[in-house]
């Protein structure tokens, strides 16, 4: 069956027995909230401040969108000071069923909460947003078409022209046979978020490119336990592509976004207090144990900044 990528992306990923709904995120790819527990010690870091600058309201909401297994919520719960969790209203949004191991004090939902006053934090969701592929051909922009069962592809139709004028501001194709993927949904989807926020701070984190510097073959990949694997979108593998953070900022500024900030995870977390760095010599001496407690962590917060994995993520932080 000859699909578009957006359609056999959907299918694949969120349709009946789907991937996200059938498998565990963590069996098959790393993620800063699996890497290390001082990302969760970053955001609550973040909620402080969101607490201060909201002036310390009874309710202040932590939303976590595209929650997977509900780690990051969980991890949360645990670290932050008993004064804050007593008025954090936690909500974690995600399209597969409930973790039965999950605490109480979290709610669970397969949409976004209206009224959002706090923090909501899109880590790596975006990226799995359903999105067209096009190809320039000769005649200019075609939507490539993808076999759901063999991951052939062959060329299709124009997009459509709301399609086309994204292409123009944001991915300009200028080479037949360069490829471009098109994030109108993911601006839409972003967008929803900013609508849904009446006070507080959105962050997207994700892979990205900008504008100026966008990858002339596109970014479609697959993974399956762990490994890079052709995008074949059969179901038997997670889907991503990297994530033009530039047109969700300007799509969070039509939906009443008042200030924008772009950064890397390496910059915002190291303004949090994730430095990476490794503990005095003399601890050794004095403590050993606490010594290789905190190399340990100092190796685990190194991962979450380097500048060449995790720490290259882009950050897009928006408040209203």
């Amino acid at each position: 069956m000859w699909l578009t990528w957006r359609a056999a992306t959907e299918r694949a990923l969120y349709g009946e027995a789907g991937f996200y709904l059938r498998e565990r995120p963590s069996g098959h790819f790393r993620t800063s909230v699996s890497a290390s527990a001082a990302f969760a010690d970053a955001i609550v870091a973040l909620l402080a401040q969101v607490d201060a600058e909201l002036g310390g309201p009874e309710v202040l909401d932590l939303v976590d969108i595209g929650a997977g297994e509900g780690v990051l919520v969980t991890q949360v719960l645990a670290a932050a000071d008993p004064a804050l969790r007593d008025r954090l209203r936690i909500t974690a949004v995600d399209l597969s069923p409930r973790p039965r191991e999950l605490p109480k004090e979290i709610g669970w939902r397969d949409d976004l909460p209206a009224g959002i006053s706090g923090l909501a934090i899109a880590n790596e969701w975006l990226d799995n947003v359903p999105l067209h592929v096009v190809e320039q051909a000769a005649d200019g922009p075609r939507l490539v078409m993808v076999n759901a069962r063999t991951g052939e592809e062959r060329l299709g139709g124009p997009p459509s022209p709301a399609d086309l004028a994204w292409l123009e501001r944001w991915w300009p194709l200028t080479r037949v046979g360069s490829r471009a993927e098109i994030g109108r949904p993911r601006d839409e989807a972003w967008a929803s978020v900013l609508m849904h926020l009446t006070r507080g701070r959105a962050i997207a984190i994700d892979y990205a490119h900008p504008v100026d510097n966008r990858p002339p073959c596109g970014t479609l990949t697959g993974y399956r336990d762990g490994a890079v694997v052709s995008p074949v979108p059969d179901g038997t593998c997670d889907i991503t592509a990297h994530v033009a953070l530039d047109a969700c900022a300007e799509a969070g500024r039509r939906a009443g976004a008042i200030s924008t900030t772009l950064s890397t995870q390496r910059e915002a977390l190291r303004e949090l207090g994730i430095l990476g760095e490794r503990p005095p010599i003399e601890l050794a001496r004095a403590n050993p144990r606490g010594y290789l407690r905190a190399l340990a962590r100092a190796s685990e917060e190194a991962e979450l900044i380097d500048p060449t994995g995790l720490g290259g993520f882009g950050w897009l932080t928006q408040r209203k």
